[in-house]
């Protein structure tokens, strides 16, 4: 399976369940792999047959700006499925953090990795 990679998207939310967490948006980081086969947009070299990296990522941006979760586990879990159940993409590895988290750290977040397969279970 061919991969295609988006790295280091860094967002602003809504993410955590202090109450300055609530109110105040905060940097979120998020990193995508994303599993497809691209043979065909290689053999036409025509956008149509790509899976369209641009168009995934202004939906990711659509719905970080827009959610408001409390847990990193519910946002990392939701991009994941948008991207499976909206795309032509048949398994991601998707990277949530949050940079100023954790005083002493760089940062902490989660990663996880789902496939279509993983869909009947959300």
């Amino acid at each position: 399976m061919d991969k295609i990679i988006i790295k280091d998207l860094l967002l602003r939310g809504v993410i955590g369940i202090n109450p300055d967490e609530r109110k105040n948006k905060q940097d979120i980081l998020i990193n995508l792999v994303l599993f497809t086969d691209i043979r065909a947009a290689a053999a036409t070299d025509n956008i149509e047959q790509a899976t369209n990296y641009k168009t995934i990522t202004k939906r990711v941006i659509e719905h970080v700006e827009n959610a408001s979760d409390y847990l990193v586990e519910k946002l990392v879990t939701d991009i994941a499925h948008l991207i499976l159940t909206e795309f032509s993409v048949m398994r991601v590895q998707v990277r949530v953090e949050k940079p100023t988290a954790l005083r002493f750290a760089g940062s902490v977040g989660i990663e996880i990795e789902r496939g279509r397969e993983d869909l009947l279970l959300h």
